[in-house]
């Protein structure tokens, strides 16, 4: 564990990445896989031990993993590492440069609207976790927690996080494919919005 000293966390929304009204979000499901014993199934239980860190916000039970806007002078693997140190205190690898999906977030004062004003277009990646700081950012609002998947999808907020969490799961090998999905690599901007574009049926939650 790193005693790195405490970060600013950026604020306000000058930087923030916009396409037409959408706001753009970029985050991650943090991760780390405990190794059993040697010569197990490498995919039992006994094998490999998986564990996901969930955060919590001020007054609510249930949790989340860490997101936020994506701003103009990051790509998006870097905003969503930036968001996992800012919210969750940790430092990992994005190595898949795939995203575990894509979804558009309403906030709460838009859910009965059919314009697009106040959501956000948002992609949530692994991050496999490589270290865990003893102070961060937002630590005092966010409390940070490693569950096991069975708890996350217990404490997940919203559908889509725990989607997001199933693609992971998938992606481990720790349970079969429930649906055959490509996801395009997001090497350019461009690419991004056509993918956001396309996914107009994604999932709906709160922002």
């Amino acid at each position: 564990m790193s005693s790195d000293a405490v970060a600013a966390a950026r604020k306000g929304r000058l930087k923030q990445r916009y396409d037409n009204e959408f706001r753009l979000v970029a985050g991650c499901v943090p991760y780390r896989v405990k190794k059993g014993d040697e010569g197990s199934n490498p995919c039992s239980s006994d094998a490999a031990e998986v564990e996901v860190l969930m955060i919590s916000t001020p007054n609510r039970a249930d949790m989340v993993f860490p997101k936020g806007g994506w701003e103009d002078d990051e790509d998006v693997y870097q905003a969503a590492s930036r968001e996992a140190m800012e919210e969750a205190g940790v430092k990992g690898d994005i190595n898949q440069r795939a995203a575990l999906g894509h979804w558009v977030f309403k906030s709460k004062s838009s859910q009965n609207s059919t314009s697009p004003r106040g959501a956000c277009k948002g992609y949530i990646f692994a991050m496999e976790v490589t270290e865990e700081l003893e102070s961060w950012p937002e630590q005092d609002t966010h409390n940070r927690r490693w569950v096991s998947p069975q708890e996350a999808y217990q404490l997940c907020r919203y559908d889509w996080m725990r989607e997001a969490l199933t693609a992971l799961l998938e992606r481990l090998s720790v349970i079969e494919p429930v649906a055959a999905a490509a996801t395009p690599d997001l090497t350019d901007q461009a690419g991004m919005y056509m993918m956001l574009q396309a996914s107009s049926d994604g999932a709906v939650a709160l922002c």
